[in-house]
């Protein structure tokens, strides 16, 4: 049976640190589908159809890597994509807080549905998409935090 995770997250923007948790996944993973979700809490900053197009662009010559936005339950989405795995990277205790309980809710709406969990490499740890965002609204240079260029 194929393994196929969806990697899910809002991805204002994408980072490297994405980008490795993808890359390691394959790892592990037949497939990896990367969802980018509408958070109803959050205004994206990056358009999302650049950010598709983006992403996409920087796993170009991965075939087992898909980009789609999507807009309902992850768990749901999943069960439609035949996914049996989430991917997730965990930076710092407080990601695993958060991540826990969505977990537990996921697992509780689609029991085929297990989570997995990488650690951040060390060089990717202190950087997160808000950060980036803050750097990039005051004209800084965002370079060497996103596999592509803004």
């Amino acid at each position: 049976m194929k393994k196929i995770a969806i990697f899910p997250g809002s991805f204002d923007p994408f980072t490297n640190g994405h980008r490795n948790i993808v890359l390691r996944g394959l790892r592990l993973f037949d497939q990896i589908i990367i969802g980018i979700g509408h958070n109803s809490k959050k205004k994206r900053y990056f358009d999302l159809e650049e950010m598709i197009e983006l992403i996409s662009s920087s796993f170009k010559g991965y075939d087992n890597i898909s980009v789609i936005t999507y807009d309902e339950l992850t768990a749901d989405l999943a069960k439609k994509l035949g996914a049996n795995y989430l991917l997730r990277g965990l930076r710092n205790t407080t990601d695993f807080e958060y991540e826990n309980s969505i977990a537990q809710v996921n697992k509780h709406l689609n029991n085929d549905l297990e989570s997995v969990f990488l650690i951040t490499s060390p060089e990717f740890a202190s950087v997160s998409s808000s950060i980036i965002r803050e750097i990039h609204r005051y004209g800084a240079d965002i370079s060497g935090f996103v596999p592509y260029k803004i």
